[in-house]
């Protein structure tokens, strides 16, 4: 045990983590170069196309010292988006130690900072590490500055690296052996491991990823997962060097794969603890939670017979994501399909590509929304995340919704724009300190609903890209709700009802009637879009109807037969509105999500 490490790489997004690992797994030649390829870790397309990893994953590296011992160096890659943060603190929870990586231009930004708080509940070793030395725009002693006043970690234990260009690699795979401590545990006690993920393969079912505590597994065991009390028989045991490596048996201090024949991802929950139903363990790992959903939206199939294939598609995927959650659903104007809930906005995106691509499926979303607390009347608490699902007005108490507290780094220069941007979105300022002489961190209480829109895209055209975001749940807090209808001829539309503020009630309903406007084509008579609360209509716009020039053929004659035909076709208007329906294109759908997006 005394030559293994388990270690992880925390950063900012885009500070080179993935870079980094593939240059460690090139020095300790776990893979062939002519099989080896960028973003190595990074398996799906869609994680190379953004450039961002959404699924951690493990390599176990041997590497051999300067002093001729062999070391076993478990790598536990992790996500840097502020959506996975769960996933983050689960991989962390299998480590003795991380590196905290920083650009050198950059220097330290918000999620730098939430990662490092999440390192060191955990108590992990530090080893900051400064990467991107080589850019001409890098300031390695401003950033050696920021980590001592910002960070409170020493400066000159700081390993600078560029790992584009492969410099400094050598040193950080020493500095792992120095300053990281062994694994501790006792093999000889009852078995005891970490889930901290799991992915699934088709022909030998899930594939869990565990950090063993104490004990030892292998083949032939049965093993009992402890939340659900769930027991298999452990086919093969191994450890990942890019390909699945079968050993003998996984002890403590290891991390490695097992595959039990689990044919259902939601028994291999992130953060559960596995141990022997024979031989138990007393207590499970401490800091399993489920992961909550905070956003939710409605996915349909664009054609109604695509149903059954959308329902395959999330059955699969939710093999691999164990945090998406989905239960059916149906709209008058969109026909079946499902609610789900997501960690965020970009696993929402993720999703949604991921269902597009991997499943070829053509999909219709709903707007986001989040999920609401309401107390009725009698005193009863009802829980909805579906605008469709709102009660009668009459019958509410209050209404309460989800707030976060965002922790926002910027240069000082936008600070004047981002609180205005902020308390644009009902923020309430709670306080803010100076980082360095030049560098401001803000801490806004922001309702859920007003972020999950556009706000991290605004954050950075007001900031011109400088300007980092974090977030935390906090509470649920009393707010003025409404529901807003859209009617489209008189006929209310379910699938583009709204949950707002009365605030922007107005102002989000204007907005979605003229992109329906713009989408849905003319017919022979007027098409009224109206944006209602309840029997109230807040907004109105009219698509035109096509003219048919029915007095052309009158020439000359008294003015009384121009009348007449235009009296019969004003008739013939009106009746068609009664019976005409209006066919809503799916583009329409699409416009009223993109009014938040502009």
């Amino acid at each position: 045990m005394k030559n293994i490490r388990n270690f992880s790489i925390v950063a900012h997004i885009d500070h080179g983590k993935s870079t980094l690992s593939d240059r460690l797994i090139q020095a300790t030649h776990v893979i062939m170069d002519r099989d080896f390829k960028d973003q190595i870790l990074d398996t799906m397309d869609i994680e190379r196309e953004r450039g961002i990893t959404i699924k951690s994953q493990t390599i176990c590296l041997p590497y051999i010292s300067k002093n001729n011992q062999t070391y076993s160096l478990n790598l536990i890659d992790t996500p840097g988006h502020v959506d996975f943060t769960y996933e983050v603190s689960r991989a962390l929870a299998s480590c003795e130690g991380a590196l905290l990586l920083i650009d050198a231009s950059q220097g330290v930004e918000a999620q730098t900072l939430a990662n490092l708080y999440l390192a060191l509940e955990h108590d992990l070793e530090i080893i900051p590490v400064i990467n991107k030395i080589d850019l001409p725009s890098a300031d390695v002693e401003r950033v050696k500055k920021q980590i001592k006043e910002d960070l409170g970690l020493d400066p000159e234990t700081a390993i600078l690296t560029s790992a584009k260009e492969g410099i400094g690699i050598e040193d950080v795979l020493e500095r792992i052996i120095d300053y990281l401590p062994p694994p501790t545990g006792d093999p000889d006690a009852p078995f005891k491991a970490l889930i901290f993920d799991s992915h699934y393969d088709p022909f030998r079912g899930t594939i869990v990823h565990f950090r063993v505590f104490q004990g030892r597994v292998k083949p032939k065991d049965l093993i009992m997962f402890m939340s659900n009390k769930a027991v298999y028989k452990v086919e093969e045991v191994g450890i990942f060097q890019i390909d699945r490596i079968p050993q003998k048996e996984i002890s403590a201090g290891q991390v490695g794969y097992m595959i039990a024949g689990i044919k259902t991802v939601s028994d291999t929950r992130c953060g559960d603890t596995i141990t022997l139903k024979d031989n138990p363990c007393l207590t499970p790992t401490p800091g399993f939670k489920e992961a909550k959903p905070v956003v939710f939206s409605s996915i349909y199939p664009v054609a109604s017979d695509g149903y059954e294939e959308l329902a395959t598609g999330l059955e699969k995927l939710k093999l691999n994501d164990a945090s998406l959650i989905y239960e059916k659903d149906t709209s008058m104007a969109l026909g079946f399909g499902f609610r789900c809930g997501f960690l965020g906005l970009l696993h929402l995106e993720v999703v949604q590509e991921r269902l597009e691509r991997e499943y070829d499926l053509s999909l219709i979303l709903t707007a986001p929304s989040v999920r609401y607390n309401i107390i009725m009347n009698d005193g009863s608490t009802l829980t909805i995340d579906n605008p469709a699902l709102y009660p009668d007005p009459t019958k509410i108490e209050c209404t309460k919704e989800p707030f976060i507290r965002a922790s926002i780094i910027i240069p000082d220069r936008y600070m004047g724009t981002v609180m205005k941007l902020c308390l644009d979105r009902r923020g309430i300022n709670k306080n803010y300190q100076y980082l360095t002489s030049n560098r401001l961190e803000m801490i806004f209480e922001l309702p859920l609903a007003e972020v999950v829109y556009d706000f991290y895209d605004k954050l950075k055209s007001v900031t011109q890209g400088y300007g980092s975001f974090d977030y935390e749940l906090i509470d649920f807090r009393e707010t003025d709700l409404v529901k807003v209808d859209i009617l489209i001829n008189g006929d209310r539309v379910d699938a583009l009802s709204q949950l707002v503020h009365r605030d922007r009630a107005v102002e989000r309903a204007r907005r979605a009637c003229e992109k329906l406007r713009d989408e849905i084509p003319r017919q022979m008579f007027k098409i009224a879009i109206q944006g209602a609360i309840g029997g109230n209509i807040i907004a109105r716009k009219t698509v035109s109807a096509f003219r048919k020039d029915v007095t052309a053929k009158c020439y000359g004659g008294d003015i009384t037969r121009k009348r007449k035909l235009l009296e019969k076709q004003k008739k013939g208007k009106k009746r068609m509105k009664m019976v005409g329906q209006v066919m809503i294109p799916q583009s329409a759908f699409l416009s009223v999500l993109k009014t938040d997006t502009d």
